[in-house]
């Protein structure tokens, strides 16, 4: 209960104390190296089906040649601290400050510096904000770092990659299963520096109905314009045609224009009921226009371009685009 209730209002540390059936919760590391041509995803987590088997796991796509592989522990390999973002699978460590591989094809360690952290209160923790004290979500969300540098080296397949000067980024999610329908977007990839976005939209059950909610954070200039369901912003557009995904957003002083090109994906394995059996589609490499607009004055106060978007589009998307 002290673990639970503690985890609450750090959401970046393990949230699934005493759970034991219908249950995943996975962290999403994201690594690019500084001239861009090495692109990992490294998703630690664990999970319960309704029978109460589990397992740990260490997820790995490799964004430049399009693959992933899944690699299976005990339940007794997954350790995490009650007091702070801190978990072991096998050899495998990671926090916010770094993570440690020892896998066949990927091993060694990196450090991460200069972190943005999503702002945390007792009456908002984290990301998901009020809604982090609704107990029946089917998925909760989290980030845990906007935007950092890296420091290290990692060795894949047999080969030394520099992630020195790199950029990375941490979020993650826990409940019973992903959305039956969403999108998810982020790139801290931009020509003005320490520049970082994220959106999401998904449509969320909600006692016996759903409703669609949205969640965007543009980390620029040094500080945090959220666009939120729960702070009263608005989505105005996500309409998709062809592979191109067009977002609209405003809070009460900007609007926000997103254009994606979407880029050829890579299968990843995702939780059903707690169940590690779905699969969804993630591509490390869209294109991305970004306009933010300052509403006072109706002006254009900044425009910038990614080639280094995460972008996954799942379930039925008719169920929450806005045409």
């Amino acid at each position: 209960m002290i673990n639970s209730l503690r985890a609450l209002f750090k959401p970046d540390m393990f949230q699934g104390w005493g759970k034991t059936k219908n249950y995943f919760e996975g962290w999403y590391f994201k690594i690019i190296s500084k001239n861009k041509e090495n692109a990992l995803a490294i998703i630690p987590g664990i999970a319960y089906d309704n029978k109460g088997e589990g397992h740990s796991f260490i997820q790995i796509l490799d964004g430049k040649v399009m693959t992933s592989e899944y690699h299976k522990f005990k339940l007794v390999d997954f350790k995490a601290s009650s007091k702070r973002f801190d978990i072991w699978i096998g050899n495998n460590h990671f926090t916010n400050s770094g993570l440690q591989m020892d896998l066949p094809k990927l091993s060694g360690e990196l450090l991460f510096e200069n972190n943005v952290p999503w702002p945390n209160s007792w009456y908002s923790p984290g990301i998901m904000g009020p809604y982090s004290f609704a107990p029946f979500m089917e998925c909760y969300h989290g980030i845990v770092s906007m935007n950092h540098i890296i420091k290290g080296k990692l060795t894949i397949n047999e080969k030394t990659v520099d992630f020195d000067k790199g950029k990375g980024y941490i979020e993650k999610d826990w409940g019973k299963s992903f959305p039956k329908a969403y999108i998810w977007m982020q790139s801290n990839h931009f020509n003005k520096p320490n520049t970082s976005i994220k959106f999401s939209l998904a449509q969320i059950p909600w006692i016996k109905k759903a409703f669609n909610g949205f969640i965007a954070g543009l980390w620029y200039n040094n500080n945090l314009i959220q666009f939120t369901t729960y702070n009263k912003s608005r989505l105005l557009q996500c309409a998709l045609k062809d592979n191109i995904l067009k977002v609209e957003l405003t809070n009460k002083s900007y609007r926000l224009q997103l254009e994606i090109i979407s880029d050829h994906a890579s299968t990843l394995i995702s939780p059903i009921n707690g169940s590690m059996k779905g699969k969804i589609e993630e591509s490390m490499y869209s294109k991305m226009q970004i306009k933010l607009f300052e509403l006072k004055t109706n002006s254009l106060i900044y425009s910038d371009y990614s080639e280094n978007v995460c972008l996954e589009m799942a379930g039925e998307l008719e169920l929450i685009l806005i045409q």
